[in-house]
């Protein structure tokens, strides 16, 4: 028990020393040091996020890219394939026709979805 008093005596000591003015300084300067260092972080992390966005952007687009390529491939392997069934015209007719076909069926959903969205911002039957 003496120990504890023993090492408590010179911080109660100190304490008695200092005046609420000076704590209160303490403390606004441990506030403005820690409002300094988090604007730091915050700065570093949007400087990393900023960076890290790019490099998905380019690499999001590169596979869109490529995705683009490989439909047209397919496009055209299905033209050649159907080429000996129904002719070439015939097969650009229906590769053609079913890919506007799939094309007007995105639309639809894309638009009921659309109009499903403004009902519920809008609280009322989108026109």
């Amino acid at each position: 028990m003496q120990e504890n008093e023993q090492a408590i005596a010179p911080l109660l000591s100190e304490a008695r020393e200092r005046s609420l003015n000076e704590d209160l300084q303490q403390l606004a300067q441990d506030a403005r040091a820690y409002a300094e260092a988090e604007f730091q972080f915050q700065k570093s992390r949007a400087a990393y996020t900023a960076s890290a966005t790019k490099s998905i952007a380019v690499f999001a687009i590169a596979a869109l890219v490529l995705v683009f390529f490989a439909t047209m491939a397919l496009v055209v392997g299905l033209v050649i394939a159907l080429a000996p069934l129904i002719t070439a015209w015939g097969s650009t007719a229906v590769v053609t026709l079913a890919l506007l076909g799939a094309a007007v069926f995105l639309l639809i959903k894309a638009k009921k979805r659309f109009d499903r969205m403004m009902t519920v911002m809008g609280g009322e039957k989108a026109q």
